[in-house]
């Protein structure tokens, strides 16, 4: 008897993470204008390297959780638990590396990262509640 091959599910993760990042494309420049009225060019450019640390996580988390999902499930656990833990390490650790080999307004970079990834998480949160994310088969 031929086995059938179950269907490939969308990685959901990964499509999180892209819709995260396209609310980036809008909530991204909203940031770094106010904080070029705030602080000025260099806390536009502190802004703008903040939220590509925040887009860049994104986009990583997406694709650790998509590939782990495929593996197993401990290993999906283990991805969200350590991952988002070690996630939230490496904004750190890269924030205080382009704070120290650079010369950019820290508190525009800090702001415009802690805010921005909020802002996005919230968005994505309220899409998902409000059954906008159609696709994600799991929400319907």
């Amino acid at each position: 008897m031929p086995q059938t091959e179950s269907p490939q599910l969308p990685d959901v993760e990964a499509i999180l993470a892209f819709h995260t990042v396209r609310r980036a494309l809008v909530i991204g420049p909203i940031a770094i204008a106010i904080a070029w009225l705030a602080r000025g060019g260099d806390g536009a450019i502190g802004a703008t390297i903040g939220v590509g640390v925040i887009v860049l996580n994104l986009l990583a988390s997406g694709a650790v959780l998509s590939l782990a999902a495929r593996i197993s499930l401990a290993a999906y656990h283990a991805a969200a638990l350590f991952g988002f833990v070690l996630r939230l390490l490496t904004i750190t650790v890269s924030m205080l590396l382009v704070a120290h080999w650079f010369e950019i307004d820290r508190i525009a970079f800090g702001v415009a990262a802690v805010v921005t990834y909020l802002v996005l998480l919230t968005l994505e949160a309220m899409a998902i509640a409000r059954g906008d994310e159609r696709e994600l088969e799991w929400t319907s």
